[in-house]
Order: structure tokens, then C-alpha cells, then sequence
């Protein structure tokens, strides 16, 4: 186990409560939503300096931010109007804003190498939709599918190296893989993965494996190589309040060189947010490595975490939370 000291930190304040979304790393610092309806920069190395750039969203309410490239500092955001937001942070400025879909957008993915961004709208007049757009010069729909989940689309992930491949999901407990190539609905899905719980977040670890993680904490791998049709769960973990001891997962990051993920597993009455590592054990079956598990003591108080990302070279990582802060954390 390891134990991680909070270093520097900044409150939003405003004359409502402020929840800070999410968090991401680009190449020109760490970028932020939040329920005051911001974006925002920061400069990782000083983050109670506060924001270098604060820059008002338009979605009504901002409901994600998604990297869309993060060497040019690209990044997307999107919202209950069902618009999307494209921002270069190096300038501090958008760049594009488009009406995406009908409903509310819950969930978005972007793929730079292919120049689309896909987003998942909640259930609205019995449908919820994928809408996937091209963002060269002028924003222009690629595809819309709205017959592939049956309630609200919670989930949507690009594979790692396939980027024309796409996972879903939806409160209707599916995950569900897609090849965007193919432009017959029909036809689209390759394969349909029934967790049999309403899906907060689904992504491919590598090339053929993927996780699924319920609102209600279940856990569970599933392989889509030609071998698995059945699309049962290649490893179940189970309800993960009882094997990590939390009482909430915020999110799952995978690894980029396909080796495994980082989930970041809460207790609001321990005041504790931990990370727990994923990876394969000798066998070829997946772990999570309790003994080794990284501890946040304090987290974000009573209040829960809401997401964290790494800064691997500086060896800090940031989370942000529903008090309003978004705050490093390093070793020593």
C-alpha cells in the first residue's frame, strides 16, 4: 500500500455549491468542467495559483469533457442542449460549436486519427441515439443510430488502436460493439454484451478485451474475440463495494499500452478515495492488486470523488470532486 500527501489544490466558489466534473491531462495542462458551467486550464505545477483560463460553456448544463487531441491541447465538451463545444486551449478559445443530436448528451468519445466525435443522448420521445460527427473545418454528421440501445447511451469508448471500432453503453444494461464502417444499423453491432445492469462506464482494455462497470458497482471483463460469441463475461468481479471495501467507483482508466486499468474506488464515511490496479496475473486471468493499492486519505471530505487523472513524468495525480476542488496528490 501506498500513501499519497496532498500538495496544492484549488477551490471553485460561487453563490451555488460547484461539483468539479472531470479532469484531463493536454499537453498545455490540466483541463476541467464543472456545474458552474466552466472550462477550465490549469498549470499542473501550480494549481492554487488558479486557472490560466476559464472559459464559459454553453450546453446548458455541461455534462462531459473528452480529450480530442491531447498533443494540440484539442478538447471537446458537451451538454443538456445537445450541443457540442471544440476548444484549442492553447489559444484559450472555441473553435466550434454544434448542435450534435436532439437530447441531452450523456456521453462522448473522440478519435483524432479518424476526426470524429461520437456522443450518446439520454432516452427522449422512446429513443436514445448515437450521433457520430466529422470535425474537419466544418462540423458535418457521419452517422446517426438510434436503435441500438433502448434507454439512455451512459457509456461510448473508441478502441485503442481500431478507431473505426466504437463501444457503447446504456442504462438498458447492454455494451454493445459497433464497426462505424459499416452504415446499415442492422448490420452495425458485432457483438452485444448483456451486464444486466444499468452500464456507467464500459472501454476496451486492448484489443479484444473490454470492461463494464454498473452504476451499481458490478464489475466484469468480457473478450469479443471470434472464440466468445456467447457475450458472457470472461470474468465477473462482482459487486466491487464488497471487494474493495468503497461505497462508489468514479471511473476506470485504462493503460495505454493495453496492460490494464486504474480504478478509483471511494468511501465518503472514511473520507478516503484509493486507486486499485488491474492487470493480468501469470495465468492470463485478471487481478486487482489489493496490496498495492495507492491511498488518497482525506480525498475530497465527506463529498465524493468525482474523477482523477495522472501526470505520469511528474508522478502526481489530480482528482476533483463534489466539494468544489480540484486537488495533486503526490508520494512523500
Amino acid at each position: 500500500m501506498y500513501t499519497l500527501t496532498n500538495i496544492d489544490q484549488h477551490h471553485f466558489s460561487g453563490p451555488e455549491d460547484v461539483y468539479v466534473l472531470e479532469a484531463h491531462r493536454t499537453a498545455s495542462g490540466l483541463a476541467t468542467v464543472a456545474s458552474d458551467q466552466t472550462l477550465s486550464l490549469f498549470n499542473p505545477a501550480r494549481l492554487g495559483t488558479g486557472p490560466v483560463a476559464r472559459l464559459r460553456t454553453e450546453h446548458g448544463n455541461v455534462t462531459t469533457l473528452r480529450v480530442f487531441d491531447a498533443g494540440t491541447s484539442v478538447v471537446c465538451t458537451a451538454g443538456e442542449n445537445g450541443s457540442v463545444g471544440v476548444w484549442d486551449l492553447r489559444q484559450g478559445a472555441k473553435v466550434a460549436q454544434f448542435a450534435a443530436g436532439q437530447a441531452s448528451i450523456l456521453s462522448m468519445a473522440c478519435s483524432a486519427s479518424t476526426q470524429t466525435i461520437a456522443v450518446g443522448t439520454e432516452l427522449e420521445n422512446h429513443a436514445a441515439t448515437i450521433h457520430l460527427w466529422d470535425v474537419r473545418s466544418n462540423p458535418s454528421p457521419k452517422a446517426t443510430y438510434s436503435e441500438v440501445h433502448s434507454d439512455d447511451v451512459t457509456s461510448l469508448a473508441f478502441h485503442p488502436s481500431q478507431p473505426t471500432m466504437l463501444v457503447s453503453g446504456s442504462t438498458d444494461g447492454l455494451v454493445s460493439v459497433h464497426d462505424t464502417t459499416i452504415l446499415d444499423e442492422d448490420e452495425l453491432t458485432i457483438q452485444t454484451l448483456n451486464h444486466n445492469a444499468s452500464i456507467h462506464d464500459a472501454a476496451f482494455l486492448n484489443s479484444t478485451e473490454l470492461f463494464a462497470l454498473s452504476h451499481d458497482e458490478v464489475f466484469a471483463l468480457y473478450d469479443v474475440a471470434d472464440e466468445r460469441e456467447t457475450g458472457d463475461a470472461a470474468q465477473d468481479f462482482g459487486d466491487l463495494r464488497k471487494v474493495l471495501g468503497c461505497q462508489y467507483v468514479a471511473n476506470v482508466t485504462t493503460k495505454v499500452d493495453g496492460s490494464g486499468a486504474i480504478l478509483g474506488a471511494g468511501a465518503q464515511d472514511k473520507e478516503n478515495f484509493e486507486l486499485v490496479f488491474l492487470a493480468k496475473a501469470a495465468d492470463g486471468s485478471w487481478a486487482l492488486d489489493l496490496a498495492n493499492k495507492v491511498v488518497l486519505p482525506g480525498a475530497h471530505g465527506s463529498e465524493i470523488v468525482r474523477s482523477f487523472c495522472f501526470f505520469d513524468d511528474e508522478q502526481v495525480v489530480f482528482t476533483t470532486g463534489e466539494d468544489g476542488n480540484v486537488k495533486a496528490w503526490r508520494a512523500g
